[in-house]
């Protein structure tokens, strides 16, 4: 815009405002300032989710000319933090970074906040995991374990970080569609979880890739199989489970941005289109790989379908499963 018809713009405002006219401004023309973005992570520090969710921050702020700060608000399985996102103004300086639980812990439990609350910017990435065993076990396939679980049922125990992780419901899914009777050892965290592995407490567990690929390069753990749907480049000795027998076997910890639900349409689609050009750097697409991820970079529209399919899956997992909603 040049500078004359800028000062005819001002004088016109000038003259609307002596009037005592209103001046139409659409709310979302100065949007991003240079106010940060806060970006909440309802997970500890250190995670995958916390990890892929800082480069994602590293990359938008520069993209939208601010800066985008990530905050860490764990507990509950993440409801706290999604809470304090679903309570914030729908400005565009509050953001969410959530994973899997999203979509399962409506099932297991009462939501600190309405569901209608929040809206879906972009799905982030996909993270498989690995069904693995301590380098003690006897088994050395997902067949074997399989049947063993059978030949004696409940027998077997599997770890993970508690009830509406995607590691707990994973398995059990997996159990479900053998047929396979186990007991659940829940942990405080997913770090415990995969050292009760590598201890031999347990006999299995799944746990993501990036957490657990020191671990199996170290032999202190043996994956059995990954649950994504084809194998991985780094790990191309690993069957999947649809390969080792599971037909139609494919579980995933995604990951993906919300905004309040009062957050305008403009400013959403703007965010999106962000993210997905971040996304669609090669650098950023190796990063996010490096950490054991696929990015995904998908519209607000795809990342609502994709939900829907994840909670629905989820809420019939846990039904088949006898789970009570606390």
């Amino acid at each position: 815009m040049n500078r004359r018809l800028t000062r005819r713009h001002l004088h016109r405002a000038a003259a609307a405002l002596a009037l005592g006219l209103a001046v139409a401004v659409p709310a979302h023309a100065a949007w991003p300032t240079d106010k940060p973005i806060q970006l909440i992570v309802p997970y500890a520090p250190g995670g995958t989710a916390d990890a892929l969710a800082r480069l994602v921050a590293e990359q938008l702020g520069p993209k939208l000319g601010t800066t985008v700060m990530v905050l860490n608000k764990a507990g509950a399985s993440g409801t706290l933090g999604e809470a304090e996102a679903a309570r914030a103004a729908g400005d565009g300086y509050t953001l969410l970074y959530t994973a899997t639980p999203y979509s399962i812990n409506p099932h297991l439990q009462k939501l600190p906040y309405e569901a209608k609350d929040l809206q879906p910017v972009t799905q982030v990435a996909l993270a498989p995991m690995f069904l693995a065993v301590g380098r003690a076990s006897p088994y050395r396939s997902l067949a074997e374990l399989i049947k063993a679980g059978k030949q004696a049922p409940g027998k077997l125990n599997f770890s993970s970080g508690g009830q509406g992780t995607v590691q707990y419901m994973g398995a059990e899914l997996l159990l479900q569609a053998v047929g396979v009777k186990a007991t659940h050892v829940p942990y405080k965290s997913g770090g415990p979880a995969l050292q009760a592995i590598m201890a031999g407490e347990v006999d299995f567990g799944m746990g993501n890739v990036s957490a657990l690929a020191g671990s199996v390069k170290s032999g202190l753990v043996r994956p059995l199989a990954i649950t994504s749907a084809t194998r991985n480049a780094n790990h191309t000795d690993v069957p999947t489970i649809a390969e080792s027998g599971v037909k139609g076997y494919e579980v995933h910890e995604w990951n993906g941005i919300f905004a309040p639900a009062a957050t305008p349409r403009e400013t959403v689609q703007r965010l999106s289109t962000a993210l997905r050009e971040v996304l669609e750097s090669t650098s950023v697409k190796a990063r996010i790989y490096a950490l054991g991820a696929r990015t995904v970079g998908s519209s607000a529209e795809d990342f609502r379908q994709f939900l829907a399919k994840e909670e629905a899956r989820w809420g019939a997992t846990v039904k088949a499963a006898g789970i009570r909603k606390e």
